[in-house]
């Protein structure tokens, strides 16, 4: 019996010891790296040339290794990888459709909804390989793709942890979700940017040295004058899309994951073969049913 829809994530990908440290690893570096530019000291200096390799070179390799660490625990079997890269590629092939363009975003709807139905697990890569296979159809391959790629796994992250309902009220919390995600998402990349953006000396400019408050004041203020309308729509965009879309993606993500049986285990037991028995008098092994069906008959 499959369990209730909406009940639970399928868990397409189990977090193992080492995943999850590698998951944790990703996540403190992206804190650092988003959130760096409140902690600046009196002297720092604002050379984006000289940090974003930097950022680039570390934050990469550990999202790769969380991919990685996913194999290596068992995490993540054929049939997971085989959907991971069915939604990549069609989250890469939506985005070009909004491209950003006045903060009109294709693409959060389905790491809502891939988070929703795989697993917490599932949605953090899905939203990092995601971002990085559109970045590579649209040539945005730049200094700012390791954070617009942690950003978007956190958004997948964050949906597979979404607590359970049903029916119109999973769609409802699905669309608040993804408004607040599109939200955040478009607040954490200001972050990434915005000393780089206003110089030194303006009265939205950081100010190294200064109290966390004050330079979170300065940033919420250089937020509302610069991006809150592509932010807001961005939210309203993925809102709306997750409510048109949610039942019937939702319907065909869940027969896939049922189908696929990621929580069940492939199991093994002798069984009598008709053609050894004539032979040798061996046996042989068959795999029991996924589905909790009786195994195969001889």
């Amino acid at each position: 019996m499959s369990a209730p829809a909406g009940a639970r994530p399928a868990r397409a990908v189990l977090l193992g010891h080492r995943s999850a440290l590698a998951v944790a690893l990703v996540s403190a570096a992206g804190v650092v790296a988003f959130g760096w530019p409140l902690l600046l000291a009196p002297t720092s200096g604002l050379a984006h040339g000289d940090d974003a390799p930097l950022v680039l070179a570390v934050v990469l390799p550990l999202l790769l290794a969380v991919v990685l660490a996913e194999i290596a625990d068992g995490g993540m079997d054929v049939k997971a990888v085989a959907m991971l890269g069915v939604l990549a590629a069609v989250g890469a092939a939506l985005r070009p459709l909004g491209a950003g363009t006045a903060g009109l975003e294709t693409v959060f709807f389905l790491l809502v909804l891939g988070g929703r139905v795989f697993g917490p697990g599932f949605g953090f890569v899905q939203g990092a390989v995601t971002l990085f296979a559109s970045a590579l159809v649209t040539g945005g391959v730049g200094p700012w793709l390791p954070f617009q790629m942690l950003a978007a796994a956190w958004v997948g992250w964050g949906a597979g942890v979404l607590p359970r309902a049903r029916g119109r009220r999973e769609v409802g919390l699905l669309a608040g979700y993804g408004a607040v995600a599109g939200l955040a998402y478009g607040i954490l990349l200001n972050l990434s940017f915005w000393p780089f953006s206003t110089g030194s000396g303006g009265g939205l400019s950081v100010l190294p040295g200064a109290p966390v408050a004050e330079n979170l004041h300065r940033f919420l203020l250089f937020s509302l004058a610069t991006s809150l309308g592509w932010d807001l729509t961005r939210a309203a965009t993925t809102a709306v899309l997750v409510a048109l879309t949610a039942r019937p993606v939702l319907g065909a993500l869940r027969r896939a994951a049922r189908r696929a049986a990621f929580d069940v285990p492939v199991r093994f037991e002798a069984a009598s073969s008709p053609t050894c028995a004539a032979g040798q008098g061996g046996r042989e092994l068959q795999p029991l049913a996924q589905s909790g069906d009786e195994p195969p008959r001889a």
